[in-house]
């Protein structure tokens, strides 16, 4: 491990001299580093429309397929809704969604809970799915009558028929076959197994991917996954943490496996894996960080360097107790790891519930990127720190300079309008394909977030409206 601070003592104050006069020139030489800024995306489109529901967040889909244009929300009277446009149109035609049981209150009705989004996708014959609003909860999922009409959306009670009643974190995703996968975690946290079902859209029917969970943690804990992902190097992967218990400060071992047709698995060497993967298949950890070492489930990233290989990042505490951003990158038969940044203070999280800084610490990792040839990039957001690029060498993984923020969104898109104390912008971006590459769609509303997924007291801020942007990158 890397580390940028050391102690004076008296036998290393000759060392400590020609480090501070190394650390003064690496310092000169970052701050004379070129400091690129793209210019914001311009906004080409602004459409309103609905009103949310703004005293906690929770994720909204987006989804460009073809002409059409796909949403899934919860409106300000808390209702789960879906609505669809043709590109082009000023306004989108909305459906709001109950459960066709009257008897059954509540199932598709936003409580305080932020792992209730909604996801969507549509298949190869153009229906669309939908799915949401659990967190281990009954599988709820809706699908249309008709390819592309979300006004007729009919509630399927069962994909596959077991292991569905304790859902959690749904995805639609595609298989190398270019049918549509839906993944979930059965289970809770601590103990949940990770289940994938695969659609026929001919029989309009579901079966299991596998035979067998693809992910299990056997009752002691359970991952949680970043991926499937398919790179530009046409292999899908996989990243995940292990966790004890309901407690986030139980993440442990990130871990990772590959493969080339989501079928048969193996590890970053090529060492073929049994199904269910499980913690004892030590050869998928890329880093055996322990209990209260500073990673937490969603931090890890993967990114691909100019050569399409992949890169990972992720934060944990470093020998200081200080909590930093680490790349990783599988070469010569094992895992290179280098800490990138150099930031003061450890970021607390603990127990149960969703609070991004509850303990007075907040660290967000966002995307892994290629900066410029042979140099990658990772946006963060720090307590202290502020927020910026970290860059460095996608050869030796060697920090180069710290880039101030990119502007991914114009003004307009992440101001904030309400007045209200604590609110701030919501995105959700589009997970379908826009019609030209510079052409972006991004979903945008406004709410207090998180807060352990409890209720929050009067007073409460006003509905907020949600709005789609057309940008357009420059």
């Amino acid at each position: 491990m890397i580390q940028h601070r050391f102690k004076k003592t008296s036998k290393n104050r000759m060392l400590t001299g020609l480090l501070l006069l190394l650390a003064v020139t690496a310092a000169t030489a970052w701050a004379e580093a070129p400091q690129r800024q793209a210019p914001a995306p311009r906004v080409v489109e602004r459409i309103g429309i609905d009103l949310v529901w703004s005293p906690m967040g929770v994720g909204f889909a987006l989804h460009t397929h073809g002409d059409k244009q796909y949403i899934a929300y919860y409106n300000n009277q808390r209702q789960m809704v879906i609505g669809m446009r043709r590109l082009g149109e000023p306004q989108f035609v909305t459906n709001v969604l109950a459960d066709s049981d009257p008897s059954v209150a509540g199932i598709t009705y936003q409580s305080w809970d932020t792992h209730n989004y909604v996801t969507l996708a549509i298949d190869e014959r153009g229906y669309v799915h939908l799915a949401g609003n659990m967190h281990n909860d009954p599988l709820i999922y809706f699908r249309s009558e008709q390819p592309g009409d979300i006004t007729r959306m009919q509630q399927i009670r069962s994909m596959v028929g077991d292991l569905e009643n304790r859902c959690t974190y749904p995805k639609f995703m595609g298989d190398p076959d270019g049918s549509l996968i839906f993944h979930y975690r059965h289970g809770g946290s601590g103990n949940g197994i990770e289940i994938f079902n695969r659609y026929d859209a001919r029989t309009q029917t579901w079966q299991r991917l596998y035979d067998q969970p693809l992910i299990d943690g056997e009752g002691q804990m359970n991952a949680y996954q970043n991926g499937p992902l398919l790179g530009p190097d046409g292999w899908y992967h996989l990243l995940w943490v292990w966790r004890e218990t309901a407690n986030a400060e139980t993440n442990r071992d990130l871990s990772y496996a590959r493969s080339k047709d989501m079928r048969q698995w193996e590890t970053a060497a090529g060492q073929p894996l049994k199904l269910p993967i499980t913690h004892s298949d030590s050869a998928t950890i890329v880093d055996p960080i322990p209990v209260n070492g500073g990673i937490i489930n969603g931090c890890h990233k993967m990114g691909f360097d100019s050569q399409n290989r992949l890169v990972v990042a992720y934060h944990k505490h470093d020998e200081q107790g200080d909590t930093q951003a680490y790349a990783a990158q599988f070469k010569a038969g094992r895992w290179q790891i280098r800490q990138i940044s150099d930031w003061q203070g450890t970021h607390i999280f603990k127990g149960r519930g969703s609070a991004p800084s509850s303990f007075g610490t907040s660290l967000g990792l966002g995307q892994l990127f290629q900066v410029e040839p042979g140099r990658m990039g990772l946006m963060y957001s720090h307590w202290k720190a502020g927020g910026g690029v970290l860059v460095f060498d996608e050869a030796t993984l060697e920090p180069v300079r710290v880039d101030p923020p990119r502007r991914l969104y114009p003004p307009d898109v992440m101001r904030v309008r309400s007045d209200f104390p604590g609110m701030r912008p919501h995105l959700a971006t589009d997970s379908g394909t826009p019609p030209t590459a510079d052409t972006r769609y991004v979903l945008k509303w406004e709410n207090l977030g998180a807060n352990r997924d409890r209720p929050r007291p009067k007073p409460w801020p006003e509905d907020s409206g949600l709005i789609l942007y057309q940008l357009e990158d420059r």
